[in-house]
């Protein structure tokens, strides 16, 4: 997305940044719904596809990643979402587009983001009595036995 774009979001949404090193617009938690919308639903913009929804742990902070792709522009533009640990809830954008049920579903249970208004949360990949979120930074599992060194 061109730098006019971004400008314009930026007097939209007053929180918004854009990484030159990553390619990535940073977006507030509070604005993220909003965003979505934006970017999904402005006629010249069009991101009408979730390429892929994921999280990468930083043990300081969580971020959630969305990989969009416009098929109109022919472009693709990442927005990341940055969670304290201690705060791993975000809003479900299912209503913007249908494959983050999945995708949500595979974060929440690989690393226990909770998406608000997800129509059905629940494990995905591991069963039921799973205890923890195996790609989180602080997870340890007592069934895997150490060698020592």
């Amino acid at each position: 997305m061109d730098r006019l774009k971004l400008d314009e979001m930026k007097k939209i949404f007053s929180g918004i940044e854009y990484d030159e090193a990553a390619g990535s617009y940073i977006v507030p938690k509070r604005d993220l719904p909003n965003v979505c919308k934006y970017v999904k639903d402005t006629d010249d913009l069009s991101f009408d596809y979730l390429k892929c929804l994921t999280a990468v742990d930083y043990a300081e902070k969580v971020e959630v990643v969305y990989e969009l792709y416009s098929f109109k522009l022919n472009l693709g533009i990442k927005i990341k979402v940055a969670l304290m640990p201690n705060d791993l809830k975000l809003p479900s954008v299912v209503s913007f587009w249908a494959a983050a049920d999945w995708f949500e579903r595979e974060v929440y249970d690989m690393f226990g983001i909770v998406f608000e208004g997800h129509p059905d949360l629940k494990r995905i990949l591991l069963d039921d009595g799973w205890k923890g979120h195996p790609l989180r930074k602080d997870y340890t599992d007592e069934r895997i036995v150490k060698k020592p060194s």
